[in-house]
Protein backbone atom coordinates (compact mmCIF):
# COMPACT_ATOMS: atom_id res chain seq x y z
CA UNK A 1 0.00 0.00 0.00
CA UNK A 2 1.44 3.41 -0.93
CA UNK A 3 2.09 6.15 1.63
CA UNK A 4 -0.47 8.36 -0.12
CA UNK A 5 -3.10 5.63 0.16
CA UNK A 6 -2.29 5.14 3.86
CA UNK A 7 -2.59 8.88 4.47
CA UNK A 8 -5.92 9.00 2.64
CA UNK A 9 -7.22 6.07 4.71
CA UNK A 10 -6.11 7.78 7.94
CA UNK A 11 -7.76 11.04 6.86
CA UNK A 12 -11.00 9.23 6.04
CA UNK A 13 -10.86 7.45 9.39
CA UNK A 14 -10.35 10.76 11.21
CA UNK A 15 -13.24 12.40 9.34
CA UNK A 16 -15.53 9.53 10.28
CA UNK A 17 -14.32 9.57 13.86
CA UNK A 18 -14.97 13.31 14.14
CA UNK A 19 -18.39 12.84 12.55
CA UNK A 20 -19.26 10.71 15.59
CA UNK A 21 -17.17 12.13 18.44
CA UNK A 22 -16.20 15.65 17.36
CA UNK A 23 -17.67 19.10 17.62
CA UNK A 24 -17.28 22.49 15.99
CA UNK A 25 -18.27 25.07 18.54
CA UNK A 26 -18.15 28.83 19.03
CA UNK A 27 -18.17 29.74 22.71
CA UNK A 28 -19.57 33.11 23.68
CA UNK A 29 -17.73 34.46 26.71
CA UNK A 30 -18.64 37.57 28.67
CA UNK A 31 -15.52 39.73 28.91
CA UNK A 32 -15.66 43.27 30.25
CA UNK A 33 -12.66 44.69 28.38
CA UNK A 34 -13.71 43.80 24.80
CA UNK A 35 -15.65 46.05 22.45
CA UNK A 36 -19.13 44.51 22.79
CA UNK A 37 -18.72 42.89 26.22
CA UNK A 38 -18.57 39.40 24.68
CA UNK A 39 -15.91 37.41 22.92
CA UNK A 40 -16.42 34.72 20.27
CA UNK A 41 -14.14 31.73 20.82
CA UNK A 42 -14.19 29.16 18.00
CA UNK A 43 -12.97 25.71 18.94
CA UNK A 44 -12.80 22.27 17.44
CA UNK A 45 -12.75 19.30 19.76
CA UNK A 46 -12.95 15.53 19.77
CA UNK A 47 -13.64 13.61 22.96
CA UNK A 48 -13.10 9.99 23.92
CA UNK A 49 -13.07 7.77 26.98
CA UNK A 50 -9.67 7.18 28.54
CA UNK A 51 -9.33 3.61 27.25
CA UNK A 52 -9.60 4.88 23.65
CA UNK A 53 -7.76 8.18 24.18
CA UNK A 54 -4.77 7.02 22.10
CA UNK A 55 -6.89 7.85 19.05
CA UNK A 56 -6.83 11.50 20.16
CA UNK A 57 -3.02 11.43 19.98
CA UNK A 58 -3.23 10.11 16.41
CA UNK A 59 -5.62 12.94 15.49
CA UNK A 60 -3.44 15.55 17.22
CA UNK A 61 -0.39 14.23 15.40
CA UNK A 62 -2.20 14.38 12.03
CA UNK A 63 -3.26 18.01 12.55
CA UNK A 64 0.05 19.04 14.10
CA UNK A 65 -1.63 21.38 16.56
CA UNK A 66 -3.93 21.54 19.56
CA UNK A 67 -3.70 19.79 22.89
CA UNK A 68 -5.23 16.89 24.80
CA UNK A 69 -6.66 17.28 28.30
CA UNK A 70 -9.23 15.73 30.62
CA UNK A 71 -12.67 16.75 29.35
CA UNK A 72 -14.01 17.68 32.79
CA UNK A 73 -10.99 17.54 35.09
CA UNK A 74 -12.99 18.14 38.29
CA UNK A 75 -15.71 15.61 37.51
CA UNK A 76 -15.68 12.33 39.40
CA UNK A 77 -18.02 10.80 36.81
CA UNK A 78 -16.71 12.03 33.44
CA UNK A 79 -13.32 10.46 32.81
CA UNK A 80 -13.20 11.29 29.12
CA UNK A 81 -10.37 13.16 27.43
CA UNK A 82 -10.61 15.77 24.71
CA UNK A 83 -8.43 16.99 21.86
CA UNK A 84 -8.91 20.75 21.45
CA UNK A 85 -7.86 23.27 18.80
CA UNK A 86 -8.56 26.92 19.62
CA UNK A 87 -5.75 28.73 17.86
CA UNK A 88 -7.45 30.65 15.06
CA UNK A 89 -4.59 30.18 12.58
CA UNK A 90 -4.59 26.45 13.20
CA UNK A 91 -8.35 26.38 12.71
CA UNK A 92 -8.05 28.45 9.54
CA UNK A 93 -5.09 26.69 7.93
CA UNK A 94 -5.26 23.11 9.27
CA UNK A 95 -8.69 22.13 10.59
CA UNK A 96 -10.95 23.92 8.10
CA UNK A 97 -9.03 22.80 4.98
CA UNK A 98 -9.00 19.21 6.30
CA UNK A 99 -12.79 19.06 6.71
CA UNK A 100 -13.36 20.96 3.48
CA UNK A 101 -11.49 18.17 1.71
CA UNK A 102 -12.83 15.33 3.89
CA UNK A 103 -16.48 16.26 4.16
CA UNK A 104 -18.51 15.01 7.11
CA UNK A 105 -21.54 12.90 6.19
CA UNK A 106 -23.83 13.68 9.12
CA UNK A 107 -25.76 16.89 9.82
CA UNK A 108 -22.62 17.91 11.75
CA UNK A 109 -21.34 19.10 8.37
CA UNK A 110 -23.79 22.03 8.62
CA UNK A 111 -22.17 23.03 11.91
CA UNK A 112 -18.77 22.75 10.26
CA UNK A 113 -19.88 25.02 7.40
CA UNK A 114 -21.13 27.65 9.87
CA UNK A 115 -17.99 27.24 11.98
CA UNK A 116 -15.74 27.75 8.93
CA UNK A 117 -17.73 30.84 7.94
CA UNK A 118 -17.33 32.34 11.44
CA UNK A 119 -13.59 31.62 11.66
CA UNK A 120 -12.99 33.09 8.18
CA UNK A 121 -15.13 36.15 8.99
CA UNK A 122 -13.21 36.69 12.23
CA UNK A 123 -9.96 36.45 10.29
CA UNK A 124 -11.27 39.35 8.17
CA UNK A 125 -12.17 41.16 11.45
CA UNK A 126 -15.90 41.16 10.66
CA UNK A 127 -16.63 40.82 14.37
CA UNK A 128 -15.11 44.26 15.01
CA UNK A 129 -18.29 45.97 13.81
CA UNK A 130 -21.52 45.62 15.74
CA UNK A 131 -23.43 44.37 12.69
CA UNK A 132 -20.72 41.80 11.96
CA UNK A 133 -20.54 40.69 15.57
CA UNK A 134 -24.32 40.26 15.80
CA UNK A 135 -24.37 38.28 12.54
CA UNK A 136 -21.66 35.90 13.78
CA UNK A 137 -23.37 35.63 17.17
CA UNK A 138 -26.64 34.57 15.50
CA UNK A 139 -24.83 31.99 13.39
CA UNK A 140 -23.00 30.64 16.47
CA UNK A 141 -26.31 30.24 18.31
CA UNK A 142 -27.78 28.36 15.33
CA UNK A 143 -25.07 25.70 15.62
CA UNK A 144 -25.07 22.51 17.69
CA UNK A 145 -28.81 21.91 17.71
CA UNK A 146 -29.63 25.61 17.91
CA UNK A 147 -27.57 26.12 21.04
CA UNK A 148 -29.72 23.87 23.20
CA UNK A 149 -26.77 23.14 25.52
CA UNK A 150 -25.73 26.76 25.96
CA UNK A 151 -25.82 28.24 29.45
CA UNK A 152 -27.31 31.51 28.17
CA UNK A 153 -30.00 32.13 25.61
CA UNK A 154 -29.46 34.50 22.71
CA UNK A 155 -31.98 37.05 24.00
CA UNK A 156 -30.00 37.43 27.27
CA UNK A 157 -26.79 37.94 25.34
CA UNK A 158 -28.52 40.60 23.21
CA UNK A 159 -29.81 42.37 26.34
CA UNK A 160 -26.31 42.46 27.81
CA UNK A 161 -24.85 43.41 24.45
CA UNK A 162 -27.20 46.39 24.20
CA UNK A 163 -26.44 47.59 27.73
CA UNK A 164 -22.69 47.18 27.31
CA UNK A 165 -22.62 49.07 23.99
CA UNK A 166 -24.78 51.90 25.36
CA UNK A 167 -22.46 52.36 28.32
CA UNK A 168 -19.32 52.58 26.20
Amino acid sequence: MSADNQQERLDSYIAGYVDGEGSFHVAIQKVAHVRFGYQLLPEFHVSQNLDYAKTLSVIRSRFGCGYIKPNHAKSKIDKSWVFVVRNRKDLLFKVIPFFTKHRLLSPKNQDFTKFAFIVKAMNKKSHFTKAGFVKLLRIAFSMNRNGQYRKQCLSNVFKNLESSTTIR
